[in-house]
């Protein structure tokens, strides 16, 4: 046999293992890095008030980083659940207004609801860039050290809510509660 005809079929043999390999994987799952990882250093202003937020702010309890903008189609989908959330006293909420205008953020908030403990306002993208997101809305859920444990991508429905982030949030505190019996 030749090579001429060899080469040919060993690259369609090694381009379809690529292709099979590739579509055995979930298109919506995107990796990141920071998993398992503190959330970075930051110091931004608050939306409502005239304070800054660092991630010093986030250490303590459990918490949901939920990335929205006004400009955001899908962060309407999502809004319910975060107002549910909130209206159950769930989890603590921390929002991150990204690429916004202020009073379209405020407006926006007065008109859907504002599920939010604190709302990072992040005009520059100085955070979003830090922790990996690719699109809003994304949320990350924060154990009570400040280490991301969780990325959602796309909006939380009541779905997902139930079948995937709440159970990472009870696994944090099953974690919590076996460390501080241990202690």
């Amino acid at each position: 046999m030749s090579w001429s005809r060899i080469v040919p079929v060993a690259l369609f043999v090694v381009l379809t293992i690529f292709l099979a390999i590739g579509l055995t994987r979930d298109p919506s799952v995107i990796p990141t890095e920071m998993i398992d990882r503190e959330m970075p250093q930051f110091e931004l202003p608050e939306l409502r008030e005239e304070t800054t937020v660092t991630e010093a702010d986030l250490v303590g309890e459990i918490a949901l980083v939920n990335v929205f903008g006004s400009w955001c189609v899908a962060c309407l989908q999502e809004h319910p659940t975060l107002m549910q959330l909130s209206r159950d006293d769930t989890v603590k909420i921390v929002g991150v207004n990204w690429r916004d205008d202020r009073v379209d953020a405020l407006d926006w908030l007065e008109e859907h609801g504002d599920p939010y403990d604190t709302i990072i306002f992040d005009e520059e993208s100085d955070l979003v860039i830090e922790i990996g997101v690719t699109g809003a809305p994304e949320t990350f859920v924060l154990d009570p050290d400040g280490r991301i444990r969780y990325k959602q991508i796309g909006p939380i429905t009541p779905e997902v809510w139930k079948d995937t982030i709440r159970p990472v949030i009870e696994a944090i505190e099953l974690e919590a509660a076996g460390e501080a019996a241990s202690s």
